[in-house]
């Protein structure tokens, strides 16, 4: 994955995410090997710049629809023909909708996609969502990030993005960081602690100031299944 490509109506969205912290340290180039996120605007491949990308539903209902053949023009001509990725950009492209409907993100879904070599195209969706007949003809992975519903798809887009990069080689400063947090080994990460040793009267865990690492490990270990027990029941596994 050299590319992340998205389609979106609100370029402006995705500065922070470029500018910012650990992920746009990595898409700078400063963190791992570099990854290069470009935004299409998808106004640009519209005849009309005003109510170009969207139109009423057929059939009737509430809302505006985006367009099959301006979401088709704004990935061949900015994004297959820009990134010069050719008649068989399907092996060399992964086209992404963030969608109600999909496959709920996960931390195993994390993985899998920063281990993916293809560059990625993420459409953002606005309104009431985009022509059906772009989903069935173009796009590859349908992902939601959870049973509520956004005004567009950026945010979760941004969330996906910033979720699988860390996975990418390089890209958190200690390797071990990634290991260690929740959802990693199927618990919710034990709690933290840092100076001061006493805060509003509440003392640090003597075992985390006593050095002897083994039972640190230890006690982290139990600790992270009490939070779990606590917070997130249905991530144990029987047994546990």
């Amino acid at each position: 994955m050299k590319k992340i490509w998205i389609m979106t109506l609100f370029p402006d969205y995705f500065l922070p995410l470029m500018q910012f912290g650990i992920i746009g340290s990595a898409l700078r180039g400063e963190r791992g090997e570099k990854i290069e996120l470009k935004c299409v605007q998808i106004r640009d491949y519209t005849e009309k710049e005003y109510k170009g990308v969207d139109d009423t539903p057929y059939g009737g209902g509430a809302g505006m629809v985006m367009r099959a053949d301006v979401l088709k023009n704004a990935l061949f001509d900015g994004v297959i023909s820009k990134g010069a990725y050719g008649e068989n950009f399907k092996d060399r492209l992964e086209v992404i909708y963030m969608s109600p409907r999909g496959k709920v993100w996960n931390n195993q879904s994390c993985k899998e996609l920063s281990k993916l070599e293809k560059d990625l195209v993420f459409i953002c969706g606005r309104y009431e969502g985009i022509d059906e007949r772009f989903i069935e003809k173009y796009i590859d992975r349908e992902i939601s990030i959870g049973d509520f519903i956004l005004s567009g798809g950026e945010i979760p887009t941004m969330a996906v993005i910033d979720s699988f990069l860390r996975f990418k080689d390089g890209v958190l400063g200690n390797a071990e960081s990634k290991m260690e947090e929740s959802f990693q080994q199927g618990l919710l990460e034990h709690p933290q602690y840092t100076k001061p040793p006493v805060f509003e009267g509440i003392n640090v865990p003597e075992i985390l100031l006593s050095g002897h690492h083994k039972k640190i490990e230890e006690y982290r270990k139990s600790e992270s299944v009490r939070i779990t027990k606590k917070y997130r029941p249905d991530l144990l596994k029987d047994g546990q």
